[in-house]
């Protein structure tokens, strides 16, 4: 069944999610992916077609740009099909950028994943009085 398929993928996601390593992420997603996956990146207009264009993205990141990003899981909701991941990346410079994965499942393989990257940024003063810092 589809849903117990599926079930399986998003656990094995986030438990790469959860090991923080990059490297233990690229190959998870490398295996559940379906070969005509698509994955898009919104902020840089980039999207990647096929699982082996994704892999040698996530090979060649860290000879490229000379750090080894760590990955750092606050939580995974959704249900069949559908799945939203939410967590940091710190790219080695000790600064926590949001990231958010939006997939989409077909038979227990990835299909589709949009990934979406934001820098923090200081709240503004003004605000400060309706509304409680978080970490």
């Amino acid at each position: 069944m589809a849903t117990d398929a599926n079930a399986a993928t998003v656990a094995r996601l986030r438990s790469a999610y959860e090991s923080g390593s990059l490297d233990d992420l690229a190959r998870a997603v490398h295996e559940l992916s379906a070969e005509d996956v698509i994955q898009e990146w919104p902020q840089s207009g980039e999207r990647i077609r096929g699982r082996d264009n994704a892999k040698a993205i996530n090979d060649n990141y860290p000879a490229m740009t000379g750090s080894t990003p760590r990955l750092s899981l606050r939580r995974v909701s959704g249900e069949g099909a559908h799945w939203v991941v939410e967590g940091t990346i710190d790219y080695g410079d000790g600064t926590p950028v949001s990231y958010v994965a939006v997939a989409e499942l077909r038979d227990g393989r990835i299909a589709r994943i949009t990934d979406y990257f934001g820098n923090p940024f200081e709240a503004p003063a003004w605000r400060e009085q309706w509304v409680e810092r978080i970490s």
